[in-house]
This record gives C-alpha cells, structure tokens and sequence, in this order.
C-alpha cells in the first residue's frame, strides 16, 4: 500500500476544501490519502470523501508534528499552503516526496517545486486548476475539479432541527433560499454596509416567493440582525451562529438557491449541489480564479466603480456592497434555477 498526505494549513475554510479536490487527485496513484490541515478546517475535510484522515497542525513544536507524520510512512506529501513551516514539517518526518511552491527561500526543502501559475501573470485559471499542478508534478490528476462535502447524519438533523424551529416561524413555509451577506473582514471593519443587502433579501423573499436565511458566523450576528430589520420582511430570518460548517452543508442542499458573497460557506454551498450564486462586488476580486465549482454555479462582477488603489481590507465606505446590483443578481440566479428546483425533502427527515 502507498500513502499520501495533503498538507493544507492556510487561508480559510474554502482554500481548504478546493485544495481538497488535489487528495482525489492523488488518489489515482495512491491508496490512502490523509490530510493534515488547521484545528478550524478539520470539520470541513472530515465532511470530504476523498480523505481517508483527517490530522490537526495546531501549532506544536514542528518536532512533534513531525513525528505523528513519520509514524504513518507517508511516501509522498504535497503542501498547498506553502510556508516555512510548512516545508520544513514533512522533511523532518522523512517523507521522500515533497511537492511544494518554488520561489522561495524555503523550496529547497521540496523534492518537487511547482511555479504557481498567477505568480507568472496568470489571472483567470480557477485555483482549483493551479492547486492540481502540484498533483500533476508526481503524475497525478483528476477530471473531476469541484470539491465534494458530505454531510453526515447528524449535520442532517440539526439541520432539520433548525428548519422545523423556523417553520412555526414561517407559517409552514418549506422552501428557501440562503443568503450570506458576510466574509472574513465584515465583522472586523466595523463599516460593512447593511442596507443593499437587506434590499437583496427583500427581492428575493419577493420574487422567488421564498423564506431568507441569511447566513454568517457567530460574529456576524450583528450584521444580520440589522440587515433583517432593514428588510422588513417576516420571510426573511437571521440563522447566523446556529449551525456547524457540517449541519450548514446539510442545509444549503435542500436550499433552492445560495447566494452570497464569495467565503467559505460559497464553496460548501456549491459542493453539496446547492444552486450557486457567487457574488463579487469588488474590483479586486478574481471570480474566474475564486468562483464556485459545482453543477450549478454562476458568478455576478463587479459593476460599482472602486475608489483608486482600494482592496476589501482597507475600502473605507464599501460602496459596491451599499449599492448592489439586484436586477442582476436576480437575474442569475432565476437562469440557474431555470424549471423549480426538485428538492429531496427526504434527504432531512430523520
């Protein structure tokens, strides 16, 4: 038996579970394929079929991690998230073939060094694409490029918890549609606009004829709850903090459409089948390198002109968010859903 080991140790939730579709990749030349990634994405690669385990850098000592690898004869180790820590935990642990980054101090410690594509101007390949470029290196590779997330028995009954709490709310009302308004720096910035987005909940409680969920992180809450004010619609509900990464991905495959700004929880929404919508409103953005991969996934620009030189982390107003462009949001997600969406209800009773 051969085994291989992805180290995905960086970034958020959604660089973890597109770097996932490199362990199928590698699957086509070994037979068992772990992941060693950070404390807060191991729910999200535990949810994912094409990893055998799932290990935890959590910081320690690099000697120690090290030496959980080299119990476990990796023969092979491809790092995703290359650092100098990175490079330097599957040298010590012995593992003969180590595919990482070329062009840094670090490469060295590499036995296999893969220029990435946008280090050479490359702007429009998806990430998903450049990450199997390191699996192509020890003549690996995969047809299949969206990232698959499974969730488990009990993601599906907290979900169908959440969902029955929210009908006595709703009259009854079954479908919907989930909305997330938020990414990493909403919550930080303390300036992250509300009312575009509350206006975006209302069309599309109005034209779908469809609850709202907005969606978020416990530290979005505040967020939501102005954002479902704002929208003055009863079928629009604030669910944010009230899931796991897993019970979200039970519940954006039984949602009539995801629509949201590009996260992590995109990426799920997309790998568990949910009809996508990614939303990236700003100049800076990439979609064709950050979109959603799935059966049923499109992507909405940016249309609002940016302020000279600005990124998301440091705009100082976050116009494009204030000034969303419905119309065409809308738009896109009614060419996504086409005919009504069959939805496997039964895929939530438990």
């Amino acid at each position: 038996m051969s085994h291989a080991l992805l180290y995905c140790a960086g970034g958020g939730i959604g660089d973890s579970l597109v770097a996932s579709v490199v362990a199928r990749a590698l699957r086509s030349k070994y037979t068992r394929v772990d992941a060693l990634t950070l404390p807060g994405h191991r729910g999200t690669l535990e949810r994912v079929p094409d990893i055998d385990t799932v290990l935890v850098d959590d910081g320690s000592d690099d000697a120690l991690v090290a030496a959980l690898l080299h119990e476990r004869s990796y023969d092979a180790c491809v790092v995703t998230w290359a650092t100098a820590r990175t490079a330097r935990i599957p040298q010590l642990a012995q593992i003969p073939v180590r595919v990482g980054q070329a062009r840094r101090l670090y490469s060295g410690r590499f036995t296999k060094r893969v220029t990435v594509r946008s280090e050479t101007g490359d702007v429009t390949s998806p990430w998903v694409d450049i990450l199997l470029d390191y699996a192509r290196a020890i003549g690996c590779d995969t047809a299949d490029r969206n990232p698959r997330f499974v969730p488990t028995h009990a993601d599906r009954e907290a979900a169908a918890v959440l969902l029955s709490e929210l009908r006595e709310r709703l009259a009854g009302r079954d479908a919907y549609v989930i909305l997330h308004p938020t990414n990493a720096i909403a919550s930080k910035r303390g300036n992250w606009p509300t009312a575009g987005w509350a206006a975006l909940a209302r069309s599309l409680a109005a034209h779908f004829d469809r609850a709202v969920l907005v969606s978020g992180a416990p530290a979005d809450a505040a967020i939501n709850e102005r954002i479902v004010r704002e929208a003055g619609d009863g079928r629009v509900v604030d669910v944010a903090g009230k899931l796991s990464i897993g019970a979200f991905g039970a519940l954006a495959a039984q949602a009539d459409a995801f629509v949201g700004i590009t996260t992590g929880t995109m990426h799920v929404a997309a790998a568990v089948g949910a009809p996508t919508t990614g939303i990236f409103p700003f100049q800076t953005d990439f979609p064709e390198r950050w979109g959603p991969a799935g059966a049923r996934t499109a992507v909405v620009r940016a249309s609002y002109p940016c302020h000279g030189g600005d990124t998301k982390e440091t705009c100082a107003d976050y116009a494009c968010i204030a000034n969303l462009d419905i119309p065409r949001i809308i738009a896109t997600v009614e060419s996504l859903l086409g005919e009504p969406h069959a939805r496997d209800d039964s895929a939530l009773h438990v």
